[in-house]
């Protein structure tokens, strides 16, 4: 069968293309959607249909983009109630893509309207599931992510609805299916999910925790419900948007590829609420940066980031970045529905230096330098790690206040007492930097190799403990 992954890092994401005697379908893609286009012009294939799992929280779909650009049928599960034009299939309704066919399993729990999707191949021969948010490999999916946008049903009655999809929809399946999850590990919609992309069924039947077959109801809504943290902010406000449609890509980066002069974009940071969202690498950040910007590297997570930091998605935004990197910039924001960026710094930060500007910087130390400085003194640290990285681990004496929830505990960061901040390697430490200056903390410093590097050193730690969630 002609499957392809399309895996893409930032949003630890899975969209799916299948072509057959040159008619082609895609499975949850993107919000930019031309290398999907590009993808079925190499095989000279037509997109027939773009199918979706569910309502996404974690991004922005390019449903409608693909739609408007190659006329393919939109095709949700059952229940679904989209705002716009979109085939509602039937419980077991069957799709033809060239001699391939596919059939819907509606598959509820984690969204009501949740479905998965049976590939069968040109033989009848049932070649495997295309699972969304559904089914993991090493998990499942959240039933807390966007209960309260599309359903009045409690987090603990839809996990009943997923234990019941998972025992009498997808485990009665053949096991040498192979299962197609639309995350791997690094998303925020399951809490502990393999770095594999795919396996087969039945050897997920044997490690998946889930779906372990002496498990009762009770047993599984008590153990999926266990280790859940509070989904980022921005996923309701996904889901409407997937739910409602949203503005073309295509506007969007019209909109926000304008080049500003330093000049035009200090006037701009003036006269507007937008936000400075500075995209360099945290090192360059920390050596000089444009005062009140905040920094969120887009070499690491940065949608995943952008969207925990940066309360609405409506906010304007204006971008530093490195020259070259401004249309990913604006791209990886629309993946997760930051539409509004309004310009970019025309050359970088580069041009606000030759404009003698005013310039900030972040204080940092090497490894070396605070191993030296906590033999003479046991400074206050601050650990910016999820809480399930601390638990497992941390420096003795180091509080914890995860960089998600830094803006609901800034009385934990003194202004009158010099502290340190370290994260695990020195990305999310440094928006956590970023973030404070912006608030006029100034009396800390960053610990650049982070905790990887700390744990290296003669400090005293805890003791490790096996995480049993990645939340």
């Amino acid at each position: 069968m002609k499957i392809e992954q399309i895996y893409t890092g930032c949003l630890a994401h899975a969209a799916y293309y299948l072509e057959s005697n040159g008619e082609a379908a895609i499975f949850d893609p993107l919000r930019e959607v031309e290398p999907y286009i590009d993808r079925a012009k190499k095989d000279n294939a037509k997109i027939k249909y773009v199918f979706e799992t569910h309502f996404h929280a974690d991004f922005v779909s390019g449903h409608l983009d693909l739609q408007k650009k190659t006329g393919a049928t939109i095709v949700f599960g059952p229940t679904a109630k989209p705002g716009y034009d979109a085939l509602v299939a039937e419980d077991n309704q069957v799709f033809e893509i060239g001699d391939y066919k596919v059939q819907v399993i509606h598959t509820p729990g984690h969204t009501m309207e949740s479905t998965t999707y049976l590939l069968i191949d040109q033989t009848g021969k049932k070649h495997g599931i295309i699972t969304g948010d559904t089914l993991f490999i090493g998990d499942v999916g959240r039933p807390d992510l966007a209960q309260h946008v599309i359903s009045d049903l409690t987090e603990e009655k839809l996990a009943g609805h997923l234990y019941d999809s998972l025992r009498n929809r997808i485990m009665t399946l053949p096991d040498e299916l192979i299962v197609y999850p639309n995350h791997g590990a690094g998303s925020a919609c399951g809490k502990k999910m393999s770095d594999e992309t795919q396996d087969t069924l039945g050897h997920q039947k044997k490690v998946n925790y889930a779906l372990r077959a002496d498990m009762t109801k009770e047993e599984f809504i008590k153990e999926l419900l266990t280790g859940l943290t509070a989904p980022p902010g921005y996923f309701p406000q996904n889901v409407l948007m997937n739910i409602q449609g949203y503005e073309s890509l295509d506007t969007v980066m019209e909109r926000g590829e304008k080049p500003l002069t330093a000049e035009a974009f200090e006037v701009a940071a003036n006269e507007t609420e937008a936000l400075m969202l500075d995209t360099r690498d945290a090192k360059d950040f920390a050596k000089g940066f444009i005062p009140n910007s905040i920094n969120i590297g887009l070499d690491g997570s940065f949608a995943q980031w952008v969207g925990e930091m940066i309360p609405s998605v409506k906010q304007p935004i204006l971008l530093i970045t490195y020259p070259g990197q401004e249309e990913e910039a604006i791209t990886r924001l629309s993946r997760v529905g930051y539409d509004n960026t309004i310009g970019v710094l025309e050359n970088g930060f580069g041009s606000w230096e030759k404009a003698n500007k005013e310039v900030d910087k972040v204080a940092r130390v090497n490894l070396k330098e605070f191993v030296a400085i906590n033999k003479e003194k046991k400074p206050l640290v601050i650990d910016v790690r999820k809480k399930s990285e601390f638990d497992s681990q941390h420096l003795k004496n180091a509080i914890n206040v995860p960089l998600n929830e830094i803006n609901q505990h800034l009385a934990q960061f003194p202004k009158d007492q010099f502290f340190y901040i370290h994260c695990a390697g020195g990305y999310r430490s440094m928006i956590a930097a970023s973030m404070l200056k912006q608030r006029g903390w100034e009396h800390f410093a960053d610990i650049e190799e982070g905790f990887d590097g700390l744990k290296e050193t003669s400090l005293e730690l805890t003791e490790y403990v096996e995480p049993t969630t990645m939340l």
